[in-house]
């Protein structure tokens, strides 16, 4: 009776992720847009250093800070050799609320290894034009010759800890093989270490900085203060794009379970669902290929107030997403179809404006059309 009411809740849970989108016209977007910079190559990773400069990463292997007053760029110094073939590169670029206090800035990237590369975490302070003191925290067990699924992002919590996401580099058994970091989310303290609370510390066959596992290919971690919650969003293969809440030591199934199908056929990818395996609060049939992902707690578009928004690249538009209060998607609206644009990253600023990093080079900033 257990498992037949899992069944039926699995079911209804799938019913619900597949709600029918909106797509929204130029003419009736909520909001003024603007380009503010071009020209970046792709910019992968971008945040708010204070409220006149983003500091943005090009995923080819060089970072640049831009002035808001008058949208230039200065690209920076020291950074390391990056792998940037096809996935690879410079991945993503995050600074903790209490940066002020410390100075740390914290950046994935694919670290060459011979014709390997891994993904690695690292941190740097930054000296007018120069990244110095560099870092690498956690060089990750997550070689491959493929150059696919590095993943990465990074999220930080209230205390003390930063989670980061890698991709199972296109060797689906990684995922499901706690023996090597690959399709999984990790969580450290900033300065590097394993926190000893984490779920599989002291077992000899898990990684100790493992959190969760059984992921694809993460491309978008977010940590919503206000919850306490971990909010993931992940590329699966042929439809099947998932948005997670992220558990201490859950698995989220991959290859086992997936939502989609094979690219040369119509064959379903495992099983869409098995116990023991947590379900995604959400699917995308078909894909979207999401990238950044942020829950919006500004102030500029009120409406929008705990909704989760991400980039899509092959679909190319700002998704978001509104949920319920039993965190079910009753809501989905798609803007900026009309860029064009392969969407990778963004951010928000202090009063609530997003900015928007595409694979093209431009970022754009959004502003509550009401207000201009």
């Amino acid at each position: 009776m257990r498992f037949m009411r899992w069944i039926r809740s699995a079911v209804s849970a799938v019913v619900l992720m597949t709600l029918v989108y909106q797509s929204v016209s130029a003419a009736d977007q909520p909001f003024h847009i603007e380009k503010v910079a071009s020209q970046l190559g792709v910019v992968w990773g971008m945040e708010l250093i204070d409220s006149k400069r983003i500091l943005f990463t090009q995923r080819s292997g060089k970072a640049g800070l831009l002035d808001l007053r008058n949208n230039q760029v200065t690209w920076l110094s020291g950074l390391p050799e990056v792998h940037a073939h096809n996935q690879g590169g410079l991945l993503d670029v995050k600074i903790p609320a209490d940066y002020a206090t410390h100075g740390w800035i914290y950046f994935t990237y694919s670290k060459p290894d011979l014709l390997q590369a891994q993904t690695t975490l690292a941190r740097a302070r930054l000296e007018k034009t120069s990244l110095v003191d560099w870092q690498d925290l956690l060089v990750t067990d997550s070689k491959s010759f493929r150059n696919i699924h590095f993943g990465s992002r990074i999220a930080f919590d209230d205390a003390g800890h930063l989670f980061f996401s890698i991709g199972d580099r296109g060797e689906r058994a990684n995922a499901q093989d706690l023996s090597n970091h690959a399709g999984s989310i990790l969580r450290l303290n900033r300065d590097g270490s394993v926190p000893e609370d984490n779920p599989f510390v002291g077992d000899p066959n898990v990684r100790d900085e493992i959190w969760s596992f059984g992921h694809r290919n993460p491309q978008g971690l977010y940590y919503d203060s206000a919850t306490s919650q971990l909010w993931e969003i992940e590329h699966g293969p042929r439809g099947g794009d998932e948005i997670n809440l992220i558990e201490k030591g859950k698995n989220y199934g991959w290859p086992i379970v997936s939502q989609g199908k094979e690219y040369f056929s119509n064959t379903q990818v495992g099983v869409k669902h098995k116990p023991g395996m947590q379900e995604p609060v959400k699917i995308y049939v078909p894909s979207i290929a999401p990238s950044d992902l942020i829950l919006y707690r500004g102030q500029e578009f009120s409406a929008w107030q705990g909704d989760l928004l991400t980039g899509a690249l092959k679909l190319q538009h700002l998704n978001r997403i509104r949920f319920n209060d039993s965190l079910q998607p009753i809501r989905e609206r798609r803007y900026l179809q009309d860029l064009n644009e392969r969407i990778r990253s963004l951010a928000v600023d202090a009063s609530g404006r997003i900015y928007v990093g595409t694979d093209t080079g431009h970022i754009y900033r959004l502003s509550n059309a009401n207000l201009h």
